[in-house]
């Protein structure tokens, strides 16, 4: 009996540790108040460890970092890489800052064009080593940059015709350094001085020098049949030549049969022909009327306004001079001046 109570008092210890709550016979009420008390006890010292445990937590919460309302992102930088799956169209990367940026409101200045007549101490002799040797250019040190319209002015003799033929390559100079449109001309040979002249520069003379017993539209042709212009090519470009100086109706006729007016207008097509950098204009209003000389200054202004070509015009008259953008005094064989001119027609 005694080892029998004994086994149900450990039994009872056993219950009274996993379910302190459950309810036991009378005859073991000694040890279910034991087993309560033991309950008790272990249920303060789990409250206890919750107590301990609650201050951690506010002070957890407190330490918690304050939910704010995300910021809003800031835009992707125009140097950052972007996802390689958007439109590239869409996509403006750019790592150099906008040269206009800051600007605005005010006008923009008209680009200036690269150097393409670079003239350092030209010098012209004739008759070198006789005794009639003729020194006609002493020195010339010009400028021209691509789209100016400069004028070129002097008296008779002062050495405008020679100077014209330097900047045109149809004849050498003595001395100095002349590039063309990036063409060492000292060095060119004559067959590539030839192509120069044909593709390069477009001449307008004050004589006109059309091909007789030709008409006008092949006297357009010319310089675009020792180009390699196909027949067909050059037709159509010369038709639309003759109709841009208001000579389509005259392209049939000889230059015998034009006034000096229409003569200088075919002439100034055919410089047009190979859509030459330069255009060398000698004298172009020297045998015409006022009127007429007017029409033809309309017609180089409208090349160089639309089209931005670069026009030498040799003149004596200052009123057309005056019309161009820069203007250069020669004076015996040196340019003794410089200065701006209005670049507007005088009717503006």
């Amino acid at each position: 009996m005694k080892k029998k109570k004994a086994e149900d008092e450990l039994i009872i210890e056993d219950i009274t540790d996993t379910a302190p709550d459950l309810v036991v016979d009378e005859g073991t009420a000694p040890k279910e108040k034991k087993g309560k008390r033991r309950s008790k006890n272990k249920h303060k010292k789990e409250e206890a460890k919750q107590e301990e445990a609650k201050p951690e937590e506010t002070e957890r919460e407190e330490a918690k970092p304050e939910e704010t309302e995300p910021e809003e992102a800031e835009p992707v930088s125009e140097d950052v890489a972007v996802n390689t799956k958007a439109d590239p169209e869409e996509i403006a990367v750019s790592s150099k800052e906008d040269p206009n940026q800051g600007n605005a409101g005010k006008k923009e200045e008209e680009p200036v064009g690269e150097i393409v007549i670079d003239m350092k101490n030209i010098v012209k002799r004739y008759f070198i080593g006789q005794p009639n040797e003729l020194e006609v250019l002493h020195g010339i040190d010009m400028q021209v940059r691509r789209g100016e319209f400069v004028a070129i002015v002097g008296q008779s003799g002062s050495g405008k015709s020679t100077l014209m033929n330097m900047i045109g390559a149809l004849d050498r100079p003595t001395e100095g350094e002349y590039t063309l449109d990036g063409v060492d001309m000292f060095k060119a040979k004559d067959k590539d001085l030839s192509a120069i002249r044909c593709k390069k520069i477009g001449f307008v003379f004050q004589t006109y020098n059309l091909v007789a017993r030709t008409s006008a539209q092949r006297n357009v042709e010319l310089p675009m049949l020792y180009g390699g212009v196909p027949m067909r090519l050059r037709s159509r470009k010369a038709k639309e030549l003759l109709e841009m100086v208001e000579m389509a109706d005259r392209m049939k006729h000889q230059p015998d049969e034009l006034s000096g007016g229409q003569k200088q207008r075919v002439a100034i097509a055919r410089a047009m022909a190979n859509d030459p950098a330069i255009i060398l204009a000698d004298e172009p209003t020297g045998a015409l009327d006022s009127v007429t000389g007017r029409l033809i200054m309309d017609i180089f202004h409208k090349l160089h306004e639309e089209q931005g070509k670069t026009i030498i015009l040799i003149t004596h008259s200052p009123e057309l001079a005056s019309e161009c953008s820069r203007i250069l005094t020669l004076k015996d064989g040196l340019i003794i001046d410089e200065r701006k001119g209005s670049g507007r027609r005088a009717d503006n």
